[in-house]
């Protein structure tokens, strides 16, 4: 998929369900007439995945006075996700997007990618603000964790 393809601001936010708690399938639409931010991260218990977990579940409530949702979505188990919810104490929901053609497929960013010379499939990590009719109404690709949350906050509170 070219970069020219893909979804992003202006465009509505594909809706491809998820795995939620309980096994039960979640997707962006359920989050219609609020305000979404779904941060996708490569994988649960990882430095940079742990770190914008909890920066994001530390800012929950400012994200609610916003009127704004947050989910985090990556590839992993929903089994692996609740460990890492408990070990972490997370107050943000997270949704398993494990299917091949998922959402981040839809989305694009999960691709190939290179570390210490092998190639592998892997997400990018990537952060899509839905305003309240679906559509995507910013998009932070290739994010760095350090200060990202704040960013996406002041974004979601200014839309």
């Amino acid at each position: 998929m070219s970069e020219q393809q893909l979804p992003g601001e202006g465009d509505m936010m594909p809706d491809v369900a998820m795995e939620g708690a309980d096994g039960a399938a979640i997707k962006p639409s359920d989050y219609r007439g609020q305000k979404l931010v779904l941060f996708f991260y490569p994988k649960d218990m990882t430095p940079g995945c742990t770190t914008e977990s909890v920066e994001f579940s530390a800012a929950k409530p400012e994200f609610e006075a916003a009127g704004t949702a947050v989910v985090g979505v990556s590839k992993d188990p929903y089994a692996r996700h609740e460990k890492f919810i408990a070990k972490h104490d997370l107050a943000v929901p997270l949704a398993s997007d494990p299917q091949e053609d998922g959402l981040a497929d839809a989305l694009g960013i999960w691709t190939e990618k290179k570390m210490y010379g092998k190639t592998f499939m892997g997400m990018v990590r990537t952060t899509f603000l839905v305003d309240t009719e679906g559509r995507i109404a910013r998009v932070w690709r290739k994010v760095k964790v350090k200060g990202h949350v704040d960013e996406v906050l002041a974004a979601a509170q200014a839309l």
